[in-house]
Parts: structure tokens; C-alpha cells; sequence
């Protein structure tokens, strides 16, 4: 099967700003080798450390937080783009509200 096109000529339409102490969160799309989730954290927010089985790409669009991607931590802001492979420790930290885009790639395992 192959994922067919989706156009999304606004993602800002998509999801308005996170209410004061919460996390919010859409699916932009969900297709065979990827779904697209966009994210809106108030500041202050934060997504604890955790791992995903499969690679992902998160680009921020919106605000300033801090990324740990493994033992590495930065500050990211607009145009912030990170790949994480599958398995890796990574956190994320609003500290003003913050807005990204995160692609879980699916059937993209590494190979052993």
C-alpha cells in the first residue's frame, strides 16, 4: 500500500496554543510509513525522558524549550530539527510555549 497525498496549507490552524499547564496534541497523518503529530506545550511543560521503537524527526516550529536527545542537551527554537533513532533516551522542556512537529517513521528499524 502506498500513502497518498495530504496537503495541509496551515499547520497553525491545526492546533491552538496549549492551555496554561497542559499538553496538547493532533494527528496531522497517519499513513503506512509515517504518521505526523503536531504538539503545543504551555511553558513550563515537559515531556519526561522516554524511548520510541521506531526513528523519529522533531522539528520545532514554535517557542523556546530544551531537547536531551541521549546524555546531549540543547536549546531549540524555531527551525530546530533533530533525528532520533529508534531506542534513544530524549526529553523535551517548554520554556516558553512551544510548538513542533514530530514524524514517527515507520518500518524504518534499523537493521541489525
Amino acid at each position: 500500500m502506498v500513502d497518498e497525498t495530504h496537503l495541509v496549507p496551515d499547520l497553525g490552524s491545526l492546533l491552538s496554543t496549549a492551555p496554561a499547564d497542559s499538553i496538547v496534541s493532533r494527528t496531522v497523518y497517519a499513513g503506512e510509513h509515517v504518521k505526523v503529530t503536531l504538539f503545543a506545550f504551555a511553558a513550563g511543560q515537559e515531556l519526561s525522558e522516554h524511548t520510541a521503537s521506531q526513528p523519529a524527526v522533531l522539528h520545532v516550529l514554535k517557542g523556546q524549550g530544551r531537547l536531551r536527545l541521549g546524555s546531549q542537551s540543547s536549546a531549540a527554537g524555531p527551525g530546530t530539527w533533530a533525528y532520533m533513532p529508534a531506542h534513544l533516551p530524549h526529553s523535551v522542556h517548554a520554556e516558553t510555549e512551544l510548538t513542533f512537529l514530530l514524524l514517527l517513521l515507520k518500518g524504518a528499524e534499523p537493521k541489525s
